[in-house]
């Protein structure tokens, strides 16, 4: 499956997150099925730059770890159809996703693991945010969400390296 992956970064980052986050984003969406080609933008920067991002779309002030803008209404295990396609391009235009990479590289170092670990965590948890998966309540959906993480990451063998 060809989805194009269109990376934007405002901070220096390391040479091999681009492939890493290609990689983890299509695997996460192979995991859930999405048999159509898609368009995801993301978007790497640091506090500063998603704190403006979270004021900006979502009116809320503070940094955050990564944020996820679905372009569609989705619940867990709905795929995006062949109508959402935009016939220009003849993908579906997924969403966007923003992260810190600041933010990340701070939390590596607090939950004991590595960068890329925790990029590729971030990478599928939008992942799964685009795809309609939420973890708001504090019950069934984030499990649910959090199993799907690691399953995903796990495939990858991608695993928490310390439970933190």
């Amino acid at each position: 499956m060809e989805h194009q992956i269109i990376l934007e970064t405002e901070v220096d980052c390391p040479d091999d997150v681009p492939q890493l986050l290609e990689r983890v984003i299509n695997a996460a969406l192979e995991a859930e099925g999405v048999e159509l080609p898609c368009e995801i933008n993301v978007l790497l920067t640091d506090n500063e730059g998603i704190h403006q991002v979270n004021l900006d779309m979502r009116e809320v002030d503070r940094p955050t770890d990564v944020l996820s803008f679905p372009m569609f209404d989705l619940q867990p295990g709905d795929k995006p159809g062949k109508e959402d396609e935009d016939p220009d391009t003849g993908l579906v235009p997924l969403g966007d996703m923003c992260i810190s990479l600041e933010r990340a590289q701070a939390q590596a170092e607090e939950y004991g693991h590595s960068v890329q670990r925790e990029l590729s965590y971030l990478a599928v948890h939008s992942v799964l945010h685009l795809l309609g998966y939420d973890h708001m309540d504090e019950g069934p959906m984030k499990k649910q969400m959090r199993q799907r993480e690691e399953d995903i990451l796990g495939t990858l063998g991608i695993v928490r390296e310390n439970d933190g």
